[in-house]
């Protein structure tokens, strides 16, 4: 597995393809780069891919401290520099939406579009923060169980096939408690309106079913975004229902992206 090491910290991906734009695929929290697998097929056919194991997850290196959503995307613009992609289409899930609304509104020299597939929530309404520092706070004190019922409870449907839930879930689990808590705590800390004032490249939005962040709020935030929504697929719909999510990037790219 290629890596490239970054002020220290080493980063595992993946690069397949060829064709620009080139994709770079963000996944989500304690997630890894196999969350994109069905995109990343996909896209190669015509595109250079590259999916990226975050610093915490998968199979790059998981220092101990903070984990910003700005320390991933310094990452992830140093990956794009080092490996020659040019001006990328940059789509996230889940944390990895937001982090690429960051790397937008950072680096709009190095993206050329994103995609936020069910994005993390811009901002948390106030039960809904209650509960994830609750869950945090179980985290750091040894109690994994929390973590484990909001995966299953929240982040599927009741149609949603046993096996994905319980594979999503092995994944997710086994992340360490310190990556889980402080990335988490990142996810909590982002300001995602004052970010999404900074973003001037075109934005894809996917919404989930029930979407974390609103369409209607969605086009407040980023007046020009192009919303979609699944239909039959809860958080993860990139792998619930990988042809609707293909079918709406394809839609995406040929109608907003030069």
């Amino acid at each position: 597995m290629p890596t490239i090491v970054h002020n220290g910290t080493k980063l595992a991906y993946e690069d397949r393809g060829a064709g620009k734009p080139a994709f770079v695929f963000v996944h989500g929290w304690t997630c890894n780069r196999a969350f994109f697998a069905p995109q990343a097929e996909h896209f190669a056919r015509a595109h250079r891919v590259v999916s990226v194991d975050l610093r915490g997850h998968g199979e790059s290196d998981k220092p101990q401290g903070p984990y910003p959503i700005t320390a991933y995307v310094d990452d992830l613009a140093y990956v794009i520099a080092e490996l020659g992609l040019g001006k990328v289409v940059a789509v996230g899930h889940s944390m990895g939406g937001i982090t690429a609304l960051q790397l937008a509104a950072a680096h709009p020299d190095r993206v050329a579009a994103i995609v936020m597939v069910d994005p993390a929530p811009f901002v948390f309404p106030p039960e809904l923060r209650a509960a994830i520092e609750g869950i945090v706070t179980a985290i750091e004190a040894g109690n994994q169980e929390p973590r484990r019922q909001f995966i299953t409870q929240h982040l599927f449907m009741p149609t949603s096939e046993r096996k994905l839930v319980d594979d999503v879930l092995a994944v997710m689990m086994a992340a360490p408690m310190h990556v889980a808590a402080n990335a988490m705590k990142g996810i909590l800390a982002f300001d995602g309106p004052a970010v999404a004032a900074k973003c001037t490249v075109p934005a894809l939005h996917l919404a989930a079913n029930p979407p974390l962040n609103p369409p209607h709020l969605m086009s407040g935030w980023l007046p020009e975004v192009v919303n979609g929504w699944t239909v039959g697929a809860g958080h993860f719909s990139q792998l619930e229902v990988p042809e609707q999510v293909n079918s709406m990037i394809e839609g995406f790219l040929r109608h907003h992206v030069a």
